[in-house]
Formats: C-alpha cells, sequence, structure tokens
C-alpha cells in the first residue's frame, strides 16, 4: 500500500466520490451500472456499513485527501445440502485509474480479508481475474466442489476464499443478492452469438483493479 494511502470504513459522506471512482475504474459503457449496483446494495439486507471501505489519499500541503479506491463486500448465501450458510461476496473493487498500478488495489483486498477473517461468515466469493485474485488466498470454486451461480461465469473466474469459519460439509450453489441479478451484474452477457464473449459484465473487468 502506498505511504500516502489511508484505508477507512466509508461514510455516506463519501458516496458521491465512491460512485465517482466506480465510473472512471470500470469506464463510461459500464462504471454507472456498476455504481447503481452499489446504490441497490446499500439500500438491500446484503448491504453491512462496516464492509465498505475506501482508499483515500492522505491530505497534504496540495490540499485534502481524495478517495483513490474502493472494495466492497456484501452478504450472500451459499446453496449448501446441510442447509443455507452466509457468506461473502467480494464485489466490486476498483481504483481510480490514475492510481491503478500503486498497490491501492492490493491494499484494500488486504484490508477487507482481514475484516472478513473476523466475522462469522465462513467464505469468501468473487468473480476476476485468476492472474491476480489467487495471490490474495482465492482458489477456484470447482476445487472444493462450489457451483456458480449462473453458467455465464467463466468457471476459471469463479473464486472462492475459505475463513477461519468453512467446514469440508460447505459445498453447493452459490446464491448472489438480488440486486446483482435485477441489474445483470451477474457473469458475461453476450450480445449476440456472432460476437462471442464481446460484453464483459462490470463484476468481472481486470480494470477494477
Amino acid at each position: 500500500m502506498p505511504e500516502r494511502e489511508l484505508i477507512r470504513v466509508a461514510t455516506p459522506a463519501d458516496e458521491p466520490a465512491v460512485a465517482e471512482v466506480l465510473t472512471s475504474a470500470f469506464g463510461a459503457e459500464h462504471g454507472p451500472v456498476v455504481a447503481r449496483l452499489v446504490d441497490a446494495l446499500r439500500a438491500s439486507p446484503a448491504w453491512d456499513p462496516a464492509l465498505s471501505f475506501v482508499a483515500e489519499s492522505a491530505p497534504d500541503n496540495a490540499g485534502p485527501g481524495r478517495v483513490s479506491g474502493y472494495v466492497l463486500l456484501t452478504r450472500n448465501l451459499l446453496d449448501a445440502p446441510r442447509r443455507l450458510v452466509d457468506v461473502l461476496v467480494l464485489s466490486p473493487l476498483a481504483v481510480r485509474p490514475g492510481h491503478q498500478g500503486h498497490g491501492v488495489g492490493s491494499g484494500l483486498m488486504r484490508h477487507a480479508l482481514a475484516a472478513a477473517e473476523a466475522r462469522p461468515e465462513p467464505l469468501v466469493f468473487l468473480e476476476g481475474s485468476p492472474d491476480f485474485y489467487p495471490r490474495f488466498g482465492f482458489r477456484p470454486g470447482r476445487d472444493l466442489e462450489f457451483r456458480r451461480p449462473s453458467l455465464r461465469i467463466p468457471e476459471p473466474a469463479f473464486m472462492v476464499r475459505p475463513l477461519p469459519g468453512y467446514e469440508p460439509w460447505m459445498t453447493g450453489t452459490l446464491v448472489y443478492a438480488d440486486p446483482f441479478w435485477r441489474l445483470d451484474c451477474v457473469g458475461l452477457r453476450d450480445p449476440c452469438p456472432a460476437d462471442t464473449r464481446s460484453s464483459v459484465a462490470p463484476r468481472a473487468r481486470p480494470a477494477a483493479r
């Protein structure tokens, strides 16, 4: 994490800056959808304000600090054979373009996962780059017999990180909270068969780092 970046729990006053970061990180096509997703999650039972984090550049003589990145964990469900299990989903992770490549995303990941480690949920799931997330302890979901909530999620992008409460019987299908479905933010949506995988859903875009 850069020396002059601070990570803290997001507050209501940060909401405009968070929307700006999401829009700039995901681009004109996907950014507004991701911003609406966070707004919808904020108003849903999946939301826990203690699991919404911003990275902020430290203030200096040139002016006040600025929100440079954002990460969110929300409460979702695992449909396990024995019973439903409360789990976490990490999405979105976004860094303002001018701050990418300087460790802001990695710092946000470590901070969010440290918070998850202290909670009762046994698993964190995400969709994302298999080249980036394994360094944080994520592994392919199928390795632990988890099933994707949608076949539109590429198998390598469906990843999970076990937490201290994980037990081997906890297998089954991840069930996303309603806002992910209502805003069509699950997996890859192909606009037509002739243009395979040309439309990448916001939650899988590597630019989110």
